[in-house]
């Protein structure tokens, strides 16, 4: 049963059926009602977002978006724009963090090419570039019309691959691959906070989201805020959310806007990682605020404005471990937990199934 083919009354009705199911599900299987906390949280929205019970992960893949950002010529990062390319080299050579939580997490990692200035030229990156990184904002707007419409249709694209089941990433065979259940979505771009904190203050965001990003000094921060402010009001008053993502986006955001829209109706659940993504998220959810029904928070960044972002999407991260890299490593952890949670949900005997007598197990207390 497909979201799109319902009015907004019948979805919801639809989607409460299924997390009563799921939880009349969690309470026959042998543990006390309620003692997996969290994990069972979890199961209930991932079987809601897949409408089956118990839910299911066949498929998981990490996509990680990269890009360049024209502001990065305002000396609003540590890192020179060169590194966007190295870390994606380093990506494919496995030498990241992403490459090594997504192989023990069980991810597969897509990575792609938004609008990297330079082309790695790597056939194990998906080249679905806007131009060679933005055009710095705080002077003009970051991308053309043509440009912004490009990556919303890639980031369409990646999703209906995922969901059809192409193989991804896209070797030289045309074996068909499963489709994917989950999407951990990350990103890669030098000044992408700056460009986060930007597109998300035109939308209505506080200031506060201007953080530290890489770490840089209290005098470059207050430089920062002072391109953002600046940036913004050049460009204001936006008509659309659209019309913001155009001025002040970066190409890796835009894309992820687009994934973003393309998840309705198709049953693919998404794990958002930090900052970046979650300005994404934002202004995805400005243009359809139903995509909020498909996203899980992988975990809370320490960059300040992303618990600013995840209050104003009303999405509790799973964990809160301090971490502020990108590259999806949030979200591939996260991505985890849901695993975790589906396989109890389909793996634990009933207490039918185990002859266990359902009268002995305790109701939850705490």
């Amino acid at each position: 049963m497909s979201g799109t083919a319902l009015g907004v009354s019948e979805y919801d009705a639809a989607q409460s059926e299924v997390a009563d199911d799921m939880a009349r599900h969690l309470d026959s299987l042998t543990k006390p009602k309620g003692s997996l906390g969290r994990l069972e949280e979890l199961g209930v929205r991932l079987a809601v977002i897949q409408g089956h019970v118990p839910p299911r992960l066949h498929r998981k893949v990490a996509v990680v978006c990269a890009s360049d950002h024209g502001v990065s010529a305002e000396g609003v990062s540590l890192y020179p724009q060169a590194v966007t390319g190295q870390m994606v080299h380093n990506f494919v050579n496995g030498g990241a963090a992403i490459n090594v939580l997504a192989d023990s997490c069980g991810f597969e990692i897509v990575l792609v090419d938004c609008g990297i200035t330079e082309p790695t030229g790597l056939p194990a990156v998906r080249d679905l570039r806007a131009g060679a990184g933005t055009r710095n904002f705080r002077r003009e707007p970051a991308m053309t019309r043509e440009q912004l419409d490009r990556c919303l249709d890639h980031g369409e694209q990646l999703v209906q691959e995922l969901h059809s089941g192409r193989a991804v990433p896209f070797s030289e065979s045309d074996a068909p691959a499963r489709p994917a259940d989950i999407i951990a979505l990350g990103d890669m771009g030098i000044g992408n906070t700056t460009t986060a904190a930007a597109v998300t203050m035109a939308l209505g965001a506080p200031e506060d989201v201007v953080d530290r990003g890489t770490g840089i000094s209290a005098e470059m921060i207050e430089h920062k805020r002072t391109v953002v402010r600046d940036s913004v009001a050049f460009h204001s008053p936006f008509e659309t959310p659209l019309d913001a993502l155009r001025a002040l986006g970066g190409f890796d955001i835009a894309t992820m806007v687009g994934m973003l829209l393309a998840l309705r109706g198709r049953r693919i659940a998404c794990v958002l990682d930090g900052f970046p993504v979650t300005a994404a998220a934002y202004v995805a959810a400005h243009i359809d605020p139903a995509v909020t029904s498909f996203l899980f928070a992988g975990h809370r960044s320490k960059v300040r404005g992303h618990q600013i972002l995840l209050n104003a999407l009303d999405l509790e991260p799973i964990l809160d471990a301090g971490m502020h890299l990108g590259e999806g490593t949030g979200a591939v952890l996260g991505g985890f937990h849901i695993d975790l949670a589906a396989r109890l949900a389909s793996g634990m005997a009933s207490f039918t199934d185990a002859a266990v007598d359902e009268s002995t197990a305790p109701e939850e207390e705490y």
